[in-house]
């Protein structure tokens, strides 16, 4: 007798349904939701317009081939390129991660959701210039702002109880599956396209962390989400033309997503699909610095004034962190790279103790020559605070800590500095939300001359003027 498996097709997986549904069907009616949604896309958007002053970002520009022309394409803020959509998605999706200075959130798997709106606002460009050729109705910013949720909160919801790079996965396999489910639905798709679209998502190749990992982190963390956004988009038009989808990409025996990497387990969800993920993202708004070491340099800038001149007595500097600060920004010995350093805790406490600032220049070669860098980092010993992994992890409160204690070589020390909840978390949302406008400001500032940063500035900062906004017109404000 035959034991060949039954080639008779499941139905699709949970998790696929779970996501169309919520896709094709959820209506957001969050307020908190959609203010914070155009608070997350305008800090994003001037986080693309700071990373073009630095050429390691803008050399990856442009389309693969020179001259290429694209009718009705979408257009790359800041510059004066015109690409297909999925192309686009990589440019903006580089520009807009390239500092590490968008907003986070985190669990098992911590993940900028703001990384979607590469693909998203690609996406969307196109859509409606191509539908503005025709004579339709193109989009609005409202659809930008409503996928955007929709997208922080695919990727919050698998990210919460769910460990992708404890699995050696790069987090961007998220952006990946979110921006290929609201893409599709903005491109028309059903909720069976939607389910067909992220099942290929499932199955594709996947980035593996070591990149940000040492000993090998590098810039290739500041373009990946920019990647993994076109795949998306690329899926989602792949999907639109007819290409099929799989009904058991996730479980599948022996083949399956959860047999290959999670050892045969399904992914387990804190929540149903809603709002929380957009509701509670935390926004990086003084230092462009990994997510988890906010609180550490806030915590190193309240030193500054008590041990700027007393650098060279300080014997040990106690470090006190949750888990994920430990396994992914503990890091001795040299330091290769801009990429490197911003994934230093010693590092970026370093800077804060001497120069009372952080800033995306504070990563260059030139600054960290600084011999006193390289003498604070091997004064340092980081440990784990079992009540920081507690809170951190605690969904009333998701702190993200730390603490600094100094003890000089004369005996005596300074104070404590310990920071819980750095500024761009919920809990001081009303002290940031002016620092956000303040960030937002100065790097459309950077870019463009008085009048045109003026038009810019008047739609963004008027959140119901931005909604009712065409799309291609709202890009329009924005390029060279």
């Amino acid at each position: 007798m035959s034991s060949a498996a039954s080639n008779v097709r499941p139905a699709p997986d949970k998790v696929l349904v779970q996501i169309a549904d919520y896709v094709d069907r959820y209506p957001v009616q969050s307020a908190l939701a959609w203010e914070t949604a155009w608070l997350t896309f305008i800090d994003t958007l001037g986080c693309g317009f700071e990373a073009l002053s630095y050429p390691a970002c803008t050399k990856l520009l442009g389309p693969v081939v020179a001259a290429t022309i694209v009718p009705n394409g979408a257009r790359v803020p800041g510059t004066a390129f015109v690409l297909d959509p999925e192309r686009a998605a990589l440019n903006v999706g580089a520009l807009f991660r390239w500092l590490d200075f968008n907003d986070a959130f985190y669990g098992e798997t911590v993940i900028h959701p703001s990384d979607t709106y590469g693909g998203i606002l690609a996406v969307a460009d196109w859509l409606s210039r191509t539908r503005a050729a025709h004579g339709k109705k193109p989009i609005a910013m409202h659809e930008v702002l409503e996928a955007g949720i929709k997208a922080y909160e695919i990727m919050g919801g698998l990210a919460i109880k769910n460990g992708f790079t404890s699995v050696g996965l790069d987090h961007t396999i998220l952006v990946k599956i979110a921006v290929t489910a609201v893409a599709t639905k903005m491109l028309g798709g059903t909720r069976e396209e939607i389910m067909d679209a992220v099942s290929n998502a499932w199955l594709d190749g996947h980035a593996l962390a070591a990149f940000r990992r040492k000993p090998n982190t590098g810039s290739r963390k500041s373009w990946a989400a920019g990647d993994a956004a076109s795949r998306g988009v690329r899926l989602a038009l792949m999907t639109m033309r007819g290409e099929m989808g799989y009904p058991a990409p996730l479980t599948a025996k022996r083949w399956g997503f959860y047999d290959v990497l999670f050892k045969g387990k399904p992914f387990r969800f804190q929540r149903p699909f809603g709002t929380y993920v957009m509701e509670n993202t935390l926004f990086k708004i003084p230092y462009p610095t990994a997510f988890h070491g906010q609180s550490a340099v806030e915590a190193a800038i309240k030193l500054h004034p008590l041990v700027k001149d007393r650098l060279e007595e300080i014997k040990r500097i106690d470090v006190k962190c949750h888990n994920s600060s430990m396994t992914i920004l503990d890091k001795s010995g040299p330091l290769y790279n801009p990429a490197d350093r911003d994934h230093c805790m010693q590092y970026m406490i370093a800077i804060g103790m001497i120069f009372g600032a952080m800033t995306a220049e504070h990563y260059e070669d030139h600054i960290a020559a600084d011999p006193r860098i390289d003498r604070l980092r091997a004064k340092m010993k980081l440990s784990e605070s079992a009540r920081f992994e507690k809170d951190y992890h605690d969904p009333a409160k998701r702190s993200n800590a730390n603490s600094i204690q100094v003890f000089f070589k004369d005996g005596t020390r300074a104070p404590l500095s310990e920071v819980e909840y750095p500024l761009g978390h919920r809990r001081r949302r009303k002290e940031g939300i002016p620092h956000v406008m303040e960030k937002f400001e100065k790097n459309v500032a950077r870019v463009f001359a008085a009048k045109q940063r003026d038009g810019i500035l008047r739609v963004c900062l008027d959140r119901q003027r931005l909604e009712k906004m065409p799309v291609n017109e709202f890009v329009d404000l924005t390029v060279a």
